[in-house]
């Protein structure tokens, strides 16, 4: 079974800046699309960045302007570059990868991100 595998996570002050990468254990031929959802305390899961095989990436409206998603699809990798963070980002961040053929929807482990004030 493939899995996704996250790293970067950690504690940075207010204004700070963290990359997060994410990569399979195998090849996936056929994503549609890999992204970055989160989860902060007492919410659920949202979606922060999403990079589509093709097409327009789309940016959770609070991270617009602070955070960038960019990868290889075909490599099967996507990163999450984090600046100018705040305490509100503080949560975990949890890689994603939509395959196609057959349908299926991987998840990473999570990776945890604290933002100090």
């Amino acid at each position: 079974q493939v899995q996704l595998v996250e790293s970067g996570g950690g504690l940075v002050p207010a204004g700070g800046s963290l990359r997060l990468s994410c990569t399979t254990t195998g090849p996936l031929f056929s994503i549609g699309y890999m992204a970055w959802y989160r989860q902060t305390p007492g919410k659920q899961r949202e979606l922060v960045a999403r990079l589509p095989n093709g097409g327009k990436i789309k940016y959770a409206d609070s991270v617009k302007g602070r955070f960038t998603i960019s990868g290889d699809i075909a490599n099967n990798t996507v990163y999450l570059q984090m600046n100018s963070l705040k305490p509100g980002d503080t949560g975990v961040y949890y890689c994603n990868a939509d395959d196609l053929l057959p349908p299926y929807e991987y998840w990473g482990q999570g990776t945890q991100v604290t933002v100090s004030s």
